[in-house]
C-alpha cells in the first residue's frame, strides 16, 4: 500500500475553501492552493491586490498585529502575510505588490 495522501487526506482544506466561497463569495478572487506538503493548509495569495488582501483580512478576523511585512526581489516587492484557523485549516493569506520608487526633481529615481 502506497503513503501517498489521497483526495480525501485534503478534506480539511477544501471544506474550508469551500465555505469561504459560501460565506465571502463577494470579496476578490485569490490565487488559490492546496498541497500534498501541507496537507492542513489552504492558501489564499494576492498578486498586486493589497486591497484585497486587507478586504479578505478583515472578513476573516485577522488583527493587523497579525501581519508580517517584508520586501523581496531587493526592495521591489513588499509581502504581507498572515495565517488564521478557519474550519480546522490553517488559512494563510500572502500578499504582493511591487513597491513604487519615488521619483525625483530632475527625473532621477
Amino acid at each position: 500500500m502506497s503513503d501517498a495522501l489521497t483526495l480525501d487526506d485534503l478534506a480539511v482544506p477544501l471544506r474550508a475553501l469551500r465555505l469561504l466561497a459560501a460565506d465571502f463569495g463577494h470579496l476578490s478572487a485569490p490565487s488559490v492552493q492546496v498541497s500534498t506538503v501541507y496537507p492542513e493548509r489552504l492558501e489564499l495569495t494576492f498578486y498586486d491586490d493589497l486591497p484585497g488582501f486587507e478586504t479578505w483580512r478583515e472578513a476573516l478576523g485577522i488583527v493587523q498585529d497579525a501581519v508580517t511585512y517584508r520586501e523581496q526581489s531587493d526592495g521591489r516587492t513588499r509581502v504581507l502575510r498572515t495565517a488564521v484557523d478557519y474550519a480546522g485549516a490553517v488559512v494563510r493569506l500572502t500578499g504582493y505588490a511591487d513597491i513604487v520608487a519615488p521619483v525625483l526633481a530632475g527625473g532621477a529615481a
